[in-house]
């Protein structure tokens, strides 16, 4: 394992989700590579009040230091390479725009690029869709990305835990990535009979 997570923020709601996934990477000791495309940042600022955009701001403090911001634009980027060790990557949240994109094999920005070199190195590629409904494109494209490998994670909280406030519901779907990014978590969120 290298450490190393790669994440990347669309405009599909739930900054939430994508701030609190930061936080629990880096607590694990995880580098965060992170990218937000303009969608992405405009989210931030709708949902988070975040008007400037920094590890800082998005850990409200924290160890920033473990978060690396990348140019959206930027396709000469470390993480654009394969060669580029990583332990997998998390689109969270994940636009049904970078979803097609990424299921089209577009690559024009480094979002979808380090999307193409995570599914190639077959590393884990975890796509936090939020958008419902869902429009049988949608479903056509998420078909295809998990059968080229990728992970389809709806934000779909369970309530088998007992949530009552909305960090409970946000900590379940992070959770889940977590696991499924194979990232050690003490969130009590598993299913316990």
């Amino acid at each position: 394992m290298t450490g190393q997570i790669v994440m990347g923020i669309t405009g599909a709601s739930g900054a939430a989700y994508a701030r609190r996934l930061i936080e629990l990477l880096v607590r694990a000791g995880r580098g965060v590579h992170l990218v937000i495309s303009p969608a992405g940042r405009q989210l931030l600022a709708d949902e988070l009040g975040l008007t400037e955009v920094t590890p800082r701001s998005l850990l409200g403090g924290g160890d920033a230091g473990r978060v690396k911001l990348y140019p959206h634009d930027d396709l000469a980027a470390v993480i654009s390479s394969g060669s580029f060790r990583t332990d997998g990557m998390a689109v969270c949240p994940c636009s049904s725009n970078t979803l097609a994109a990424i299921a089209s094999g577009l690559a024009d920005n480094l979002i979808t690029r380090a999307a193409h070199v995570t599914l190639k190195e077959r590393r884990p590629l975890v796509l936090v869709t939020r958008e419902t409904p869902l429009s049988p494109i949608e479903i056509e494209n998420m078909a295809g990305l998990s059968r080229a490998g990728a992970i389809l994670c709806p934000a779909s909280p369970g309530f088998y835990h007992h949530p009552r406030t909305i960090e409970d519901l946000v900590d379940f779907v992070v959770a889940k990535v977590l696991d499924l990014l194979g990232v050690e978590h003490d969130l009590k969120t598993r299913y316990t009979p």
